[in-house]
């Protein structure tokens, strides 16, 4: 189950897998700009959502996460109702990067925006020592005031 701001926006996974995923998003008042027209963010957002669902099924959870680190989205058309549909696929990897080919599309089946969203995998061990370091810091400057 989606939480935070996926869920704000409404969006339905269709399904997800080592290699790609796919949902879908409402078009409501909540995702259009001002003219009536989705919202190029909300758009980012729902394709985002659906590479980062589709990294974290390649990961083991317990020792790894998976971060959102880049988005080269070019948008090619809007839509006003229906639905936008988000799908990521596993184009290649390169050490703890993942580059997914990303596509939003309405119901038609006309692309709305395309391009390649970037994924980093990192180990708990590091983000463990790396919270420990900023804890120390901290400490350190507290105790110099």
């Amino acid at each position: 189950m989606l939480k935070g701001f996926s869920q704000e926006l409404g969006i339905q996974f269709v399904s997800a897998s080592s290699e790609g995923a796919e949902a879908r998003m409402p078009i409501t008042d909540k995702i259009r700009q001002p003219f009536g027209f989705v919202h190029g963010g909300a758009t980012l957002a729902l394709l985002e959502t659906v590479g980062s669902q589709a990294a974290a099924c390649t990961i083991d959870l317990s020792v790894e996460r998976v971060f959102g680190i880049r988005m080269d989205v070019r948008h090619k058309k809007s839509g006003k109702e229906g639905w936008v549909h988000g799908v990521a696929r596993l184009s290649h990897e390169k050490g703890p990067h993942q580059y997914w080919e990303v596509t939003a599309y309405d119901d038609e089946g006309d692309v709305m925006s395309e391009g390649i969203f970037e994924t980093k995998r990192v180990t708990l061990a590091y983000l463990a020592e790396k919270e420990a370091r900023r804890q120390a810091e901290k400490a350190a400057e507290s105790a110099g005031e």
